[in-house]
């Protein structure tokens, strides 16, 4: 091997492609109208690294970022890199405890926030904040913090050199936290390998080029934008983007500008129906739309379907870099009734272009029957699986034991080689596209001093996908369900409390686990107070 013939995969040879191919072409149009050509996004680029290099960062250190979706988040996903650094695209909708919480726990060296999410750290001042310097982006100039530097001051220190490729393909790029079902979010680590690998996988599959115009409907900080942020850049796509999600916005933007393509969890294609129907709202050419989680339903298919969107059903999760498994569709297929399409891309499909294999698998990771009905686990094997956990060698082990990436939901493999999720084994509540997980929210109402023990489960929720309820034995009658949800809130992200709570004993096992099946058919049946059965 040699230079000549083995050169580390990376997404930043993208841009350094789409600016020598597409110099003068618009790669951004920003929320603000801003539009930037790819010679100027790469530049912007150049400029991060080089202020990155500056500020003493060096290679494998972390760099976080909260930002809407915006110019600078997404010249974020080369910049940072393109110093060797490794970029943390942070949640824009978490609680200030859990921002200083990733923070610590990643150790990130700088922070760079816009101004319009600086209320949501919750400090009065930079140095309050776990990293060594906090930089504010471009936006509002009124919103200050004591101690951080505007972003056009810090960047003038720049070092003047481009973005340096990494030397090895397996060197960190990102790092995107989830809650795991411990309730502690968990560091997945993504690398320039697996990054450039699912950028070109999802680019193929949703049919990518060069005429093709992204609309940022799903935030850049998930997943990365399921790599959209390096696939929509390797054909030279225009990205335009929605600072935050409005299906008004969005299809003023799609009526405006000749959007091809869009993404987003479930709730994201029934809001645009609700909105589409509400206006009659028709698009000017085909718009596809990919959409991740729950499968949409046939209402909601009849209605994107009249206002010219072709949906895709993806299927992943952060620890495989987003999408590993779609819905390919069929000869015949577009053709088909509203309810008959919807019955066919309620399946999570096949694996995508990347991934090596997707399984069904028993208790020894053998393939069950492709019989529709023996249930198995699904099981990921591929180059777009993580590398593993930062810091946590235990669960790293643990996830990828066997050669395999056990993805704790349970499905089925059909005749036709299609998989079919049916449930989930791991305690995780998916709730328009962002996890949550239960334990996490059982033990900040674990803390309220009333409760005795407290137990949440999913409700299936036809705008969110999943929504949270809890069962709570309380040693005060007159505790209140507003209470208790208000006590949630102000300890975690909002869209993390229970919608619901419900006051009575929990059922439990011989051995004193929670039943929480019971539970959830208790919530799920509309008498949540009746005695579950023992």
């Amino acid at each position: 091997m040699s230079d000549a013939n083995h050169v580390p995969l990376s997404p930043l040879t993208f841009l350094t492609r789409a600016r020598r191919a597409f110099p003068t072409k618009t790669a951004v149009l920003d929320a603000d109208g801003t539009e930037v050509t790819y010679e100027a996004l790469a530049a912007d680029c150049d400029a991060l690294a080089g202020a990155l290099r500056a500020a003493g960062v060096r290679p494998g250190e972390r760099v976080a970022v909260l930002d809407l979706n915006s110019r600078w988040l997404l010249a974020a996903h080369f910049g940072v890199p393109g110093a060797r650094a490794v970029l943390v695209a942070l949640n824009t909708r978490l609680a200030a405890s859990e921002y200083r919480d990733i923070l610590a726990h990643s150790q990130a060296r700088v922070l760079l926030v816009s101004p319009a999410l600086v209320p949501a750290l919750g400090v009065a001042e930079a140095a309050d904040l776990p990293v060594d310097s906090v930089v504010l982006l471009p936006g509002d100039a009124d919103v200050t913090l004591p101690g951080a530097e505007p972003f056009g001051q810090w960047l003038a220190r720049a070092d003047g050199a481009p973005m340096e490729h990494p030397s090895d393909e397996n060197d960190m790029i990102a790092v995107n936290y989830t809650s795991g079902t411990t309730g502690r979010p968990k560091g997945v680590v993504y690398t320039h390998r697996g990054a450039y690998l699912n950028a070109v996988s999802i680019a193929l599959e949703l049919e990518l080029t060069p005429a093709s115009t992204y609309l940022w409907t799903l935030p850049m900080f998930h997943c990365n934008g399921w790599s959209l942020t390096w696939g929509a850049t390797v054909v030279g796509a225009t990205h335009v983007c929605l600072a935050a999600f409005d299906a008004g916005r969005a299809l003023d933007l799609v009526d405006r500008h000749p959007v091809t393509h869009l993404c987003g969890a479930p709730v994201v294609l029934s809001e645009l129906a609700r909105a589409g129907i509400r206006s009659g709202f028709v698009a000017r050419r085909t718009v596809r739309a990919a959409v991740g989680g729950a499968p949409p339903t046939k209402e909601t298919i009849a209605a994107v379907q009249a206002m010219g969107l072709h949906v895709t059903h993806l299927y992943g999760l952060t620890e495989t870099y987003g999408p590993s498994l779609v819905c390919e569709y069929q000869p015949g297929w577009t053709e088909l009734p509203a309810a008959e399409l919807a019955q066919r891309i309620s399946r999570q499909g096949v694996p995508t272009v990347s991934v090596a294999e997707v399984r069904v698998g028993d208790g020894n990771a053998r393939p069950v029957p492709a019989d529709g009905r023996t249930v198995g686990r699904i099981l990921v094997r591929s180059n777009t699986v993580m590398a593993g956990y930062l810091g946590d060698e235990e669960a790293t082990a643990e996830a990828l034991r066997g050669g395999w990436f056990d993805t704790g939901d349970l499905g089925v493999t059909h005749p036709d080689g299609y998989i079919e999720l049916t449930d989930r084994s791991k305690d995780v509540i998916i709730s328009g596209g962002e996890n949550i997980a239960s334990v996490e929210v059982e033990k900040v109402l674990a803390a309220h001093p009333d409760v005795i023990e407290a137990a949440v489960v999913a409700v299936p929720d036809q705008r969110w996908g999943e929504r949270p309820v809890a069962f709570v034995a309380t040693a005060r009658e007159a505790l209140t369900e507003a209470e208790l949800i208000d006590f949630v809130r102000a300890r975690l992200a909002h869209f993390k409390a229970p919608d619901r709570v419900y006051f009575q004993a929990l059922p439990k096992t011989s051995t004193g686990k929670v039943r929480k099946h019971a539970l959830r058919e208790l919530a799920r049946s509309g008498r949540p107070d009746a005695a579950p059965e023992t």
